[in-house]
């Protein structure tokens, strides 16, 4: 992960926090993937992919999302329920940086479904 890519993870998880999600991990690594973020949004288990696009001229953030990488975080994310004595609520979220500064981030709820 870029140096730029772990600030941006830090800064999504430090803004998630402060609207009250909870940390469960961080960097879930799986054979199908990573997710950079997993929290707990009350009894919801969300799993939360973080973008930086520094350049917008391929579609930005939200574009880079696409479908084969919605599939990985799936898989990772029905690995990690697998060793869940109980499956809760879950949803996929996306914390999107367009750019660098710290000011432009857009959390989208509910970005892809499973």
């Amino acid at each position: 992960m870029t140096t730029h890519g772990a600030q941006a993870e830090q800064l999504a998880a430090q803004y998630l926090q402060q609207q009250g999600l909870k940390l469960i991990a961080q960097n879930y690594r799986s054979r199908f993937g990573e997710i950079d973020l997993i929290m707990h949004d009350g009894t919801t288990v969300v799993f939360i992919e973080v973008r930086l696009r520094r350049n917008a001229g391929f579609g930005g953030a939200a574009a880079s999302i696409d479908a084969r990488k919605q599939k990985r975080i799936i898989s990772t994310a029905q690995q990690y329920l697998a060793g869940l004595a109980r499956v809760p609520p879950c949803r996929f979220d996306a914390v999107l940086f367009d750019d660098a500064r710290e000011g432009n981030m857009q959390w989208l709820k509910n970005a892809f479904d499973a």
